[in-house]
């Protein structure tokens, strides 16, 4: 696959992206510096490391991006490298309409002025969006990470240099119970990691959009899952999709930021923070982007 380039945005961001694909320390399945970031993944089955170097550390304008392949890829493989790469450096979602939107709101206004570029960073798959939803769900990020490092070494596969590529469904199905609970995993985050991995690699759960397949239904299966609820739900949507009205009132760090916000000594509970957040659809992901970044001094920030 030829090596190509993504136009990146004015006051794009950079520091965000590597953040967030650098939280793992080990580096197993992203290699982050601060002049590119290199990145493991399963494309059609075929190992791939995506190479992405930006043309400035400072104030990038562009990206290049190469695909290293451990075979070939087809067309549609080379066009799910590139979708990819979209969510790898946050260019999903369009921030520009929901800053005009709460331009005049007096608790988002504030807002987004203080966070000017602020974007939502992705997963590059869908699936690796919904298993990091699950393995991350009421721990602490640490923990989390080496649930998710153990995962990948589980499951994945190592590209030809090295570096380890995420697990696809039918790589994660094969696994048993057994495998991820003597390690550290609770039975119940096993359990619904492997039901949903066993969905989806036997089609009965498909997560690619189509005329036939919505975002509504693919929400509605994915709540009949056992062991997936809302959040993992709208948390799977905003990272794995870039779906720009996700609601995450069942976040405790969005329940944080309204606390603080608003001035109180308690957070509000779910039901009066989900009727908060409905003021802001359709623009729901951005506002909680804003509500996390609101939690952290914008040189530190890291997003959940």
């Amino acid at each position: 696959m030829k090596p190509f380039t993504l136009a990146l945005p004015a006051n794009y961001r950079l520091h965000d992206v590597l953040a967030f694909h650098s939280r793992d320390a080990e580096s197993v399945a992203e290699e982050v510096s601060p002049e590119r970031l290199r990145k493991g993944m399963l494309i059609a089955g075929v190992p791939v490391a995506l190479e992405i170097v930006p043309d400035h550390v400072a104030a990038p304008t562009s990206a290049s991006c190469t695909v290293h392949a451990d075979g070939k890829l087809s067309k549609a493989a080379q066009e799910q490298v590139r979708e990819a790469a979209l969510s790898i450096l946050g260019l999903r979602i369009d921030p520009e309409p929901f800053i005009a939107f709460a331009a005049r709101d007096k608790m988002f206004g504030p807002l987004t002025r203080a966070q000017p570029g602020l974007r939502i960073v992705q997963s590059a798959t869908v699936f690796e969006a919904l298993t990091w939803a699950i393995i991350g769900q009421q721990i602490n990020l640490s923990f989390a990470i080496s649930l998710r490092r153990t995962f990948i070494l589980q499951a994945g596969r190592q590209h030809s240099s090295g570096l380890w590529c995420y697990p696809a469904a039918a790589d994660a199905a094969r696994l048993q119970i057994d495998d991820l609970t003597s390690r550290k995993f609770s039975r119940a985050k096993a359990e619904t990691l492997l039901r949903l991995a066993g969905l989806v690699a036997s089609g009965e759960l498909p997560l690619e959009l189509s005329p036939s397949n919505s975002i509504e239904q693919v929400s509605a299966a994915l709540l009949a899952v056992k062991g997936i609820g809302p959040w993992t739900v709208n948390y799977g949507l905003l990272r794995g999709y870039g779906y720009a009205d996700c609601s995450l009132h069942g976040d405790v760090a969005i329940r944080a930021a309204l606390q603080a916000l608003l001035g109180e000594e308690t957070k509000p509970d779910m039901p009066r923070t989900e009727k908060i957040l409905a003021k802001y659809s359709p623009h729901r992901t951005m506002a909680a982007a804003h509500l996390w970044a609101s939690l952290h001094p914008r040189a530190e920030r890291e997003q959940d």
